[in-house]
């Protein structure tokens, strides 16, 4: 894994970014500090799974693309009705493993609105992270099937790809560098 950082400029100023990649890279950590930061509304994108997929997932089955369709749609209504909302902005936590899935997001907008951040991270350290947490839903079983469904958004616009083995403040900086925002202290 490279921990250099894909300089991938937004065509404009998100006013959306999706904290994306696979289970234990980071997200919610990232997601919270990147809020604060920047003074924007944060929605983890696990609270709006259905009920039926939160009890797939703790029996360590995958879900499938129908199960994700009616999440993936809540978070693109999500989405749109803050972009709706002029001068404010929200952080959004979500694997969006997918090209198509990160294409369903980008609808929630005109293109540059949405912009994501992919915390990078190798198989061996993600597993450990996830049999590591306590009171998550997410079965470390699934940890595998996430890295066989993940489509690395190498090439498509508005993505930052960042090593999520940095320290959270450097992640931060890193995209609020990426974002042209000046960099303020995160606790």
């Amino acid at each position: 894994m490279d921990s250099a950082i894909q300089k991938n400029h937004p065509e404009t100023n998100p006013s959306v970014l999706v904290v994306m990649g696979v289970s234990g890279c980071g997200k919610s950590s990232v997601g919270q500090a990147l809020a604060c930061s920047l003074g924007w509304t944060l929605h983890e994108g696990d609270t709006y799974h259905a009920e039926e997929s939160i009890r797939k997932m703790q029996a360590g089955i995958p879900l499938t693309d129908e199960d994700r369709s009616g999440w993936l749609d809540t978070l693109t209504h999500l989405l749109d009705s803050a972009i709706a909302t002029p001068g404010t902005g929200v952080v959004l936590t979500c694997s969006a493993l997918k090209r198509k899935y990160r294409d369903r997001l980008r609808d929630a907008g005109p293109s540059g609105t949405v912009g994501f951040v992919f915390l990078d991270l190798g198989y061996d350290t993600a597993l450990q992270r996830v049999q590591g947490r306590s009171g998550h839903f997410f079965s470390p079983e699934l940890v595998a099937n996430q890295f066989a469904t993940l489509e690395r958004p190498e090439g498509e616009g508005a993505v930052l790809c960042v090593d999520a083995t940095l320290p959270l403040t450097e992640i931060v900086q890193r995209t609020q560098s990426w974002l042209g925002r000046p960099h303020a202290l995160t606790t």
